[in-house]
């Protein structure tokens, strides 16, 4: 930006040389796949293909497949517009069905592998999922044990004819195996089914798709105690995995390992539609995160790009081989979902040869990135900063209270607007849509920040009480509401406190019902098996009062001050973020 150019109030918005895709991911696929069919598309490094080697498609082959599984869901009888819910860790069936279903105008469900039977039964229910993909276990979760739990008669009825009285849109489960399992089709079958779809049914099926049709449900934890479905178009993240990926110089030629979870937004659009965008190549070290497939996978397939949250890359900075890998291929990625330290940002680009990572930052709602580094920008802004709004974003910053935007360097609430912004908001949520997005079109985050007079911001706190736990964003009204569940607990409050790994940990504060007593660890074994593990609180203090104002509020923001404290995380806190 010229200097006669700099900002003085903190509104902002990206100009681009470039135009929003107006097209549909199918189609973009189609073009993509033309212009490189013989460039890899996805390998999936923990999977197999038939001569036993590592499981490689080429944009041709990808494509194919794609098509394949269309096809297969039509003849399942998969609508425009039906839900086609996803519950499983990363491998190769999670990307195909991810554009599978943007080919015939599906909505995608996104279901957490770390949800139990409790939070698998809401999102089931309140997105009216008619098709579920479900792996069959991984670490201690039973996928098809807690469904069986959630879903009985999937026991008992005919595949692909379920009859649930729960969930009456329900009617199809598909095993990610090939085991064949009571009232489950198997992924073979579903491939198999597309032979009985012509190209031409599934080509009119196409034509009948809008760019702006809504295309993926992801759940985000509600403030009221509630998840909420954010329900996004093709046009909402093809345009964002586009800009992002040029954001990094993304080409053709880029590889790019991703062991971010595929079910959040960080992996299916951050990492495959970055890719998908420009031709580049998805490169899949695992089903989740482990250090040692991340450097392996970065060394043997010569990767370009990597992605993280900060507690992935202080996993690989750390780990005791970490000086034997060879790190000369690599040379982006991103580094986001949570708080990013300068200094672990520093030593990413030093010590990994990722001289051009960015740091991106954004929110499920906004599909999701807002703002992003480039490897343009100074030393400084790449690791203190979360960057300037992508081209055509707009950015301001307000203060809460007047709604007025703020001057540059004066700490208010971020707001954007654009194409980005979820067009068709919370599914069937239409008050907690209008909360979120107001009557000109600007989504109001919650997140406090700053910009300065290049339109650069940086993170300096929240609105909300949520916590951001590794990545997962954490709301303590939902947690305070199941907790609430157990008998000796009179009242609770939850919030966030530093971590130097996950950037926060979940704590607790309860109030026990006269004459009941309860430890720590049976608060903690309450929760086991009925919430996702990264909410049970790690941190637990039995109290008579909370901190309150004198017309009876709890002030959280005292809670976190004096906790932090008592926990010795005093350094931890002032560790310095973007």
């Amino acid at each position: 930006m010229l200097e006669k150019e700099k900002l003085t109030m903190s509104y902002y918005s990206e100009c681009s040389d470039t135009g929003l895709i107006g097209k549909t991911i199918g189609e973009f696929l189609a073009e993509i796949t033309g212009k490189y069919p013989n460039n890899d598309a996805l390998v999936c490094r923990h999977e197999r293909d038939a001569s036993g080697e590592i499981l490689r498609y080429t944009y041709k082959e990808f494509y194919e497949v794609c098509r394949q599984a269309a096809k297969g869901f039509m003849k399942l009888g998969v609508q425009k517009g039906d839900r086609v819910a996803i519950w499983s860790t990363n491998n190769s069936q999670w990307v195909i069905t991810q554009f599978a279903t943007a080919l015939i105008g599906a909505i995608l469900v996104n279901i957490n592998p770390a949800y139990r039977p409790r939070e698998l039964r809401f999102a089931l229910k309140q997105s009216e999922t008619q098709t579920l993909l479900l792996i069959r276990e991984f670490k201690t979760s039973k996928y098809v044990e807690m469904f069986y739990e959630v879903c009985p008669e999937a026991k008992t009825d005919a595949p692909g004819d379920i009859k649930s009285k729960e969930f009456p849109f329900l009617k199809t489960a598909i095993f990610i195996g090939k085991e064949k399992l009571p009232g489950m089709l198997t992924w073979d079958e579903l491939m198999a089914m597309g032979d009985e779809i012509s190209d031409e049914e599934l080509a009119n099926r196409e034509e009948s798709l809008e760019f702006d049709d809504p295309i993926n449900i992801q759940y985000t934890s509600g403030t009221t105690g509630f998840p909420k479905g954010v329900t996004l178009s093709h046009h909402n993240i093809l345009n964002n995995g586009y800009f992002i990926a040029r954001a990094m110089k993304f080409t053709d030629q880029d590889r790019l390992c991703i062991p971010v979870p595929f079910y959040h937004c960080f992996g299916m659009v951050l990492g495959n539609l970055v890719c998908v965008s420009h031709g580049a190549t998805m490169l899949i070290p695992g089903e989740s995160f482990n250090p040692i497939e991340v450097l392996d996978c970065i060394q043997e397939e010569k990767a370009t790009a990597c992605h993280g949250v900060p507690t992935m890359w202080i996993a690989l900075l750390s780990y005791p081989d970490f000086s034997k890998y060879d790190f000369s291929t690599l040379r982006t990625g991103i580094m986001a979902g949570s708080p990013c330290p300068v200094e672990v940002m520093k030593k990413v680009n030093n010590l990994m040869n990722a001289n051009e990572i960015t740091i991106a930052y954004g929110q499920t709602e906004t599909s999701p990135v807002i703002t992003q580094t480039t490897p343009y920008d100074s030393l400084e802004l790449r690791t203190e900063t979360v960057g300037k709004p992508l081209p055509h974003v707009e950015v301001k910053i307000i203060n809460s209270e007047t709604g007025k935007i703020v001057p540059v360097g004066t700490p208010g609430e971020l707001c954007t607007r654009g194409y980005l912004v979820m067009r068709h908001g919370y599914y069937k949520s239409p008050e907690a849509t209008n909360n979120a997005i107001d009557e000109i079109g600007w989504i109001h985050t919650g997140d406090i920040a700053a910009m300065n007079e290049q339109g650069y911001c940086n993170i300096t706190g929240r609105l909300t009480d949520m916590i951001i736990r590794g990545g997962e964003n954490i709301y303590p009204r939902e947690l305070e509401e199941f907790l609430y569940r157990h008998p000796a607990i009179k009242d609770v409050q939850v919030i966030g406190v530093p971590s130097e790994k996950f950037g926060e940990e979940v704590a607790a504060w309860i109030q026990l019902k006269e004459g009941k007593s309860a430890t720590a660890e049976e608060i903690r074994e309450f929760c086991k098996g009925e919430i996702a593990y990264f909410k049970i609180p790690k941190y637990i203090k039995f109290v008579d009062l909370f901190p309150m104002t004198v017309t009876g509020k709890v002030q959280k923001y005292i809670m976190r001050e004096q906790y932090t404290k008592e926990l010795g995380l005093e350094e931890v806190a002032k560790i310095k973020t973007a």
